[in-house]
């Protein structure tokens, strides 16, 4: 049996606990890292971070399925990381606010870093 860890603190535990999110938060952050594991929806992110595109253009600059871009777009909509609108025939898709975009630039440079 191991000894009792000296730098536990209980009482600074439960303070450093009261600081994590809930679990409804934990679960919807949890899926948001989950969507950012394909990389097909990584490139639409960066995609969509230069310019507001729609499906063909994914496609075509992807050079993949418009089922795999449409699957890709809907995972993303679903988490609300990408938003859209129709723009006369076209569905437009664009990134959803200024925290993805920041996101997905942190990680691009803590990535880079490391090179």
């Amino acid at each position: 049996m191991q000894d009792k860890c000296e730098r536990v603190s209980p009482k600074h535990i439960e303070v450093l606990l009261q600081k994590v999110p809930d679990t409804e938060i934990i679960k919807r952050m949890s899926a948001v890292f989950q969507a950012l594991q394909s990389d097909t929806r990584l490139k639409i992110l960066f995609l969509l971070r230069q310019k507001e595109m729609c499906v063909c253009e994914l496609e075509q600059a992807l050079e993949v399925t418009q089922s795999a871009v449409s699957h890709g777009l809907r995972t993303l909509r679903q988490l609300d990381l990408v938003r859209v609108r129709r723009e006369g025939k076209f569905t437009v898709y664009y990134i959803a606010d200024e925290h993805v975009r920041m996101l997905i630039e942190m990680c691009l440079e803590h990535v880079e870093e490391k090179k």
